[in-house]
């Protein structure tokens, strides 16, 4: 069964393309959106609950195949901020270079997103 969708999908869509091209000149509430919306696209391209993916302070999801986890700190998870997280998301920086550069902090096994991204 596929995760529920907690943002509109065409907004959602809507407020990652204006962001992708606006940049910095995004509102905050364009950007709020289009993270939620990414983070709910990237858990219906990798349904499961093995790995968490934090982007503070708009939205947390569980993604990928394998064991899940229901309680407590999950062993796998990826976190960074909305920035990072979108151009990720939208194939702008690799998931490589955002390692080297610490933007994104990843622990466990699972915690590689490349095979999910970018999300177009």
């Amino acid at each position: 069964m596929p995760p529920r969708r907690r943002s509109d999908p065409q907004a959602g869509r809507a407020a990652f393309d204006r962001v992708v091209h606006a940049g910095a000149d995004s509102t905050r509430e364009d950007v709020r959106t289009a993270v939620r919306w990414s983070l709910d696209e990237l858990a219906t391209r990798a349904p499961g609950r093995t790995v968490e993916v934090r982007v503070p302070p708009y939205a947390v999801v569980q993604c990928g195949d394998g064991p899940r986890h229901t309680r407590g700190t999950p062993p796998n998870v990826v976190e960074t901020d909305p920035v990072t997280w979108l151009l990720l998301a939208s194939g702008q920086l690799s998931w490589g270079a955002a390692r080297a550069a610490g933007s994104v902090t990843a622990s466990g096994e699972r915690a590689d997103l490349t095979a999910w991204l970018p999300l177009r």
